[in-house]
């Protein structure tokens, strides 16, 4: 089975196709499961296993939840796969580079924006044709800061099914055409800020630029989930959690409120 594991592991590098390597590095006291077992996990399936089903289910999410982000790291684990016990230490290594969150606009909610998408693992690009406002000093958080208008960056720049595209201008000059470029985009999320008269005027805008309703329903705005948020902060974290909400299938609703398996499968 090792042998087929990196077989499989060869050929996904091959053809640029996102997995996850989890192996064994210690089992404690448990027999069933042995060091050097290995689980290759990628979004639409898995190969190999770890010894124990529940350990199987439980390193699989981790291994998803990772590789969405690009993250390498250990994790551990009771030998059913238990989260809240350490007998078992598994090595999960992502072979894809992280995703991309960008970000318009160089206002504070921007920031904070930048600031928590690091915190998920993303490489944060904040863009803004104000070169005022676009510094690298008021955006510490963002992995590059960039002084160019909003669609003219976006349709010169490299997105893909993972990227994160954040429209904060909440301006029609600079936000409906970013849109337009990034509703035709396979960028995963594309959220944008406004109230709701903003966003009914913004759709008109951008059917006018021949954009049809599959597309527009791609479109988060307002912007983020009802949290009653605030602060800059905590628009960040409702920004977030629609994010993590749509990428997982998530229903948005609280824990307590719910049933059946907490981890749904990925996005397909």
């Amino acid at each position: 089975m090792t042998e087929r594991v990196f077989e499989a592991l060869t050929e996904a590098i091959r053809s640029e196709r996102p997995v996850a390597l989890a192996t064994v590095l210690a089992t404690g006291e448990s027999g069933a499961v042995r060091a050097g077992a290995k689980r290759l996990v990628a979004f639409e399936d898995v190969l190999g296993g770890l010894g124990d089903d529940g350990l199987d289910a439980a390193v699989t999410d981790d291994a998803r939840g990772m590789l969405a982000q690009g993250q390498t790291g250990q994790r551990r684990y009771g030998s059913q796969g238990q989260r809240r016990r350490d007998d078992v230490t598994v090595f999960i290594e992502s072979f894809t580079p992280p995703p991309r969150m960008i970000v318009f606009g160089a206002i504070d909610y921007a920031a904070a924006v930048a600031r928590i998408g690091r915190f998920l693992g993303y490489r944060v690009t904040v863009c803004d044709a104000r070169k005022l406002f676009a510094t690298p000093a008021r955006f510490p958080d963002a992995d590059e800061v960039v002084v160019q208008w909003p669609h003219r960056y976006l349709a010169d720049t490299n997105i893909d099914e993972r990227t994160v595209i954040c429209v904060l201008t909440h301006d029609p000059k600079f936000d409906v055409p970013v849109l337009e470029v990034a509703l035709r985009s396979p960028a995963a999320y594309i959220g944008a800020m406004g109230s709701r008269r903003t966003h009914a005027d913004r759709l008109e805008r951008l059917r006018e630029a021949g954009l049809d309703e599959a597309d527009l329903a791609r479109l988060r705005s307002p912007i983020g989930l009802d949290l009653g948020g605030r602060t800059p902060e905590e628009t960040a974290v409702s920004v977030a959690a629609e994010i993590i909400q749509q990428r997982w299938h998530g229903s948005g609703q609280p824990l307590s409120a719910t049933s059946g398996r907490i981890h749904h499968e990925p996005a397909g």
